[in-house]
Formats: C-alpha cells, structure tokens, sequence
C-alpha cells in the first residue's frame, strides 16, 4: 500500500514509519542526547533533532529509525549489483527505503537517496512487510535478497528484519553500500548478511568531503568487511575529471590488493547524471586502461562495467592461474559458467566468491 504524502511533509509520513533503533548501534549519553553507529558520521543526536541522514532521529532519549516500507523495489540481474562471484546468472530482489548519509553530485538513485534533502526527489513510501519481500523473492525465483537504491546503512535494522525472513527461505543476502560503516554495524549486519559492495569512489579526502564523507572511514570498511568474512567486491565509478587519473586509479588499486587480491574491483563508467551534468562520460578506452592498472598491480580480478562488448576480456572472468575463461558476459547476460565447485576446471584453482 502506497502512503500518500500530499497531505503532510514527507519527513513526517517517514517518522511514522520507524521503530526504535538496535541497542547494538545506540549510545545513551547524559540529557537524552544519543550516539549513533550505523554509519561512519557517529552522529550525536539530541531529543529532538536527526542525524546526519535525516531518518534517523531522537524522540524523547529513544533513537527512532526507518521500518516497514520499501520505497525502490526491484527484482534483477545480481550481476547489475555488481556481484560478479556470486551466482552467475542469478537474479536479486533489491529493495530500498529513503536517505543517505551522503549527498553525491552525481547519483543515480537520487530519487531515493535525497528524498529528504531535495523537493524535487520525493519518492512515496509502500508498507510491505519483510515476509511480503520474501515472498515476492520466491514468487520472482530470486536466489539473493539486497538492499540498495538509498544507503542501507541508515536502514540497517530494517535490512536485518529482512534477512532474518530471507536466510532461512534459503536466500543468500547483500548489502550495496557506500562503505561509510562503523565496526558496530558490521557486526551487527554480519550473523545476517552474506555479500557487501562498496563503492569507493576516490582516494582524494578532498573530494570525498565534496560528497558528505571521509575517505579514511570508507578504507577502513574495505578492510573491516574482508575481516568479517563478508564476500566483497568493490566499486570505482571513473568519472573524468573527478577521480580518474592514473595516480589515484593506481592508488585504489593498490589499496584493494594490500587487502586481498582476491577482491573484484568493478570500474564503471559514468553518465551524466543528476547535478554532475560537466563532466564528460566515461570511454570505453578509459575502463580498459583503468581495468589495465588493476591487473598490474596484482589484482586477479578486474571487470569494466555499463559499456557491454566494448571493454574486450575485461567483462569475462579469467582464471588468474592458466588464465581459462570461466564466466563469459555480455553486461548483465551469461553466456556461460565454467566455474566446478569453486573451481577452474583447467588447473583446478580456487576461485573465490559464491558460485552455489
């Protein structure tokens, strides 16, 4: 059931949508003032006021927080999350509330993500429970259940409810993140939380503060989320003029090995979008030699995204050993998996991700 909000301010039909917070994730501090862990800003909120990510607020010393609505709501390739080691072919049913943390010039889920920040957003609210969702998953043959469009840090509890319908339906799960998280969230999300994408969307703090975030909380979630034992891979949107020389894709390619080689690190290309309308959009030629960086550097894994068939090898899965094709892509469309128990079927090498 949709909710209309022509007859009140969309931040009051939100608020009447929560419950309170995780106690996992909510410090009480002197004069019902509170602390907030569900993302990388800690927020301090007194009685009264919101956080950072404006849906998360304080209501009489009780952090109240986002419940029992989607506001985005899809059923779609997992590879589009990106998750390219995660059941190829498979389809996810990815959901999304309302907010973020950050304010990004350039996003393409803006509807939903600034839905409080920006009147032309506005995107209404749907009441659905967490087995709806889940039955809808089975409905659509989903194999995964995810949480996206807005950043699902803020919504955690709400993703948890979810999973914990969804895990024992036989879905795995995935958070796709900006990777603004705190130690207490991920624990938090881990016991119910299968697969985590980040973008990491530079290596310049500069321009990660243009954003709303700190570049050193998003490196420190790249290596807390492979600590966890989260399946991860990682996102760089190559926007020219903005993140992509080759010092700084060089950088981000390097950090990602220092954590493991082993992560996928997705270079995509950019569209004009939103209120990043200057830029030019991104080249074939650019993601090939973004891609080109990441494999010099060590990375066994390096795919260019939103150009299909004009990237060459790097939209295919190679095994880094004898160098077999293993998973062969058209965007979004297997054509084939070569993948057997997890392994290359030429040399028998491992290959990490969820391929069953």
């Amino acid at each position: 059931m949709a909710v209309s909000s022509k007859s009140l301010p969309l931040a009051k039909v939100l608020d009447s949508m929560t419950v309170e917070a995780a106690p996992e994730l909510t410090e009480h501090l002197e004069g019902s003032a509170l602390k907030c862990f569900a993302c990388g800003h800690r927020c301090l909120i007194k009685e009264g006021k919101r956080g950072i990510c404006k849906v998360r607020f304080n209501e009489g010393g009780q952090l109240r927080v986002p419940a029992n609505y989607v506001a985005a709501l899809a059923c779609d390739p997992t590879e589009k999350k990106p998750f390219f080691h995660v059941l190829p072919g498979s389809d996810t049913l990815t959901f999304g509330m309302l907010g973020c943390d950050l304010h990004c010039a350039y996003c393409q889920n803006w509807l939903t993500s600034q839905a409080l920040r920006d009147d032309s957003a506005g995107t209404n609210p749907t009441i659905v429970s967490p087995e709806r969702l889940v039955t809808m998953a089975k409905a659509y043959g989903a194999s995964m259940v995810g949480s996206s469009y807005n950043e699902p840090l803020i919504t955690a509890e709400w993703a948890v409810d979810v999973f914990k319908q969804a895990r024992p339906a036989g879905f795995k799960t995935a958070f796709i993140s900006n990777g603004n998280a705190t130690p207490q969230v991920l624990d938090y999300l881990r016991p119910w939380t299968d697969c985590y994408k980040i973008d990491l969307k530079s290596m310049n703090d500069k321009n990660y503060r243009q954003l709303g975030g700190v570049v050193d909380n998003i490196l420190d979630t790249v290596k807390m989320v492979h600590e966890r034992g989260f399946w991860e891979e990682i996102v760089t949107l190559v926007i020219p003029g903005f993140n992509d020389s080759e010092d700084e894709l060089r950088h981000a390619a390097e950090f990602i090995a220092s954590v493991s080689p082993d992560i996928p690190w997705h270079v995509t290309a950019f569209h004009q979008d939103y209120r990043m309308t200057e830029n030019a959009n991104t080249t074939a030629e650019q993601l090939i030699a973004a891609c080109e960086i990441g494999k010099s550097v060590g990375l066994n894994y390096v795919y260019a995204g939103n150009l299909p068939g004009r990237v060459g090898r790097w939209e295919h899965t190679f095994c880094p050993g004898c160098d077999e094709l293993l998973v062969e892509r058209f965007g979004y469309l297997i054509r084939q998996v070569r993948v057997q128990d997890g392994r290359c079927p030429s040399c028998s090498r491992s290959i990490p991700g969820i391929w069953s």
